[in-house]
């Protein structure tokens, strides 16, 4: 057997890979090739998986923009081989000062699939994916904010006084159907049968297509808006959406309230109105029937109403 050297900056590295090195022989014998783990930094495996895999992905702009972000950090100038988890640590908890730990969950899973990805398929040797071994950060509770009183008046009667006019079907056709802003951006007309009231999502977050009831009033809506020569019902870009919203809200002082929640506000009406779990899944597209629960914000007047 070959004898094995390298140079470190510090003792403590040195030692890491020794050891790394002394329980790969303990485990098959052989030393393995470390010299690609040794040679990659972090960075360029992040590149990679940026360039190869992301793009092959529903969600491949949203993990472009991730990967960049994490690109700038330190810690990309890491060889993989002396990548440790204490390092990981050290980055959740820097990026922990700055941004939700939501952000650092996704920014971590992304580190560690692309970590996996190199050691199976790229000839990355590493004993262990040091990723795995780094506590993620508690989620935040999903949020349970409902409209209240005449907040839903409110709303409207703003977007009739704005400038963006798709704002009011928008928000009428989200508190209606429960769809998520990515699917109602994405509907097209041609998907729309409002003489059999229902709206056909070819494809939606979970990957799999869906059939959404129309309610009368979201049938109504539709029926108001002039189709034009757009395929689509909306023709607005999301991050346009997502500034119309701001400034609604901005301006009727609810700036706590966000688009999504009045997905939330859909579901939790659906369950009022006696819709079983089953029946609101397949409207609101939850694959995961527990996932209900955080939507399920019944109002508790209302349910002493129904008991009498």
């Amino acid at each position: 057997m070959q004898p094995r050297s390298k140079s470190f900056d510090s003792k403590a590295d040195a030692e890491r890979w020794a050891r790394s090195l002394e329980a790969e022989l303990d485990r098959c014998g052989a030393l393995p090739d470390t010299r690609p783990s040794e040679n990659t930094t972090l960075a360029q495996i992040l590149t990679r998986y940026r360039d190869q895999v992301s793009p092959k992905k529903r969600s491949a702009v949203t993990e472009i923009a991730r990967i960049n972000a994490i690109l700038r950090r330190p810690i990309c100038h890491r060889t993989l081989a002396l990548l440790s988890s204490a390092d990981l640590a050290t980055y959740r908890d820097e990026r922990l000062r700055n941004v939700a730990p939501a952000t650092v969950i996704r920014e971590l899973n992304t580190i560690s699939h692309a970590i996996d990805t190199a050691r199976r398929e790229w000839g990355i040797h590493l004993a262990q994916n040091p990723c795995k071994l780094v506590r993620r950060p508690s989620p935040p509770k999903g949020r349970t904010r409902r409209l209240e009183g005449n907040e839903e008046q409110i709303l409207l009667a703003a977007a009739d006084a704005g400038r963006v006019r798709y704002l009011r079907p928008l928000i009428v056709l989200a508190i209606e159907t429960g769809m998520r802003r990515s699917e109602l951006l994405a509907l097209r007309w041609e998907h729309i049968d409002l003489a059999k009231r229902v709206a056909h999502l070819p494809m939606t977050k979970n990957g799999t297509s869906r059939d959404v009831p129309l309610s009368t009033r979201a049938v109504e809506t539709l029926r108001a808006l002039q189709r034009g020569e757009s395929v689509t019902v909306f023709t607005a870009a999301p991050n346009a959406v997502r500034l119309a919203w701001q400034r609604l809200t901005r301006r009727v002082e609810l700036e706590d309230l966000h688009l999504h929640d009045l997905r939330h506000e859909a579901v939790s009406r659906l369950f009022e109105k006696g819709f079983n779990v089953a029946e609101v899944a397949s409207i609101s597209g939850h694959r995961e029937l527990r996932m209900l629960t955080r939507y399920t914000h019944l109002r508790a007047a209302d349910l002493a109403n129904r008991m009498g």
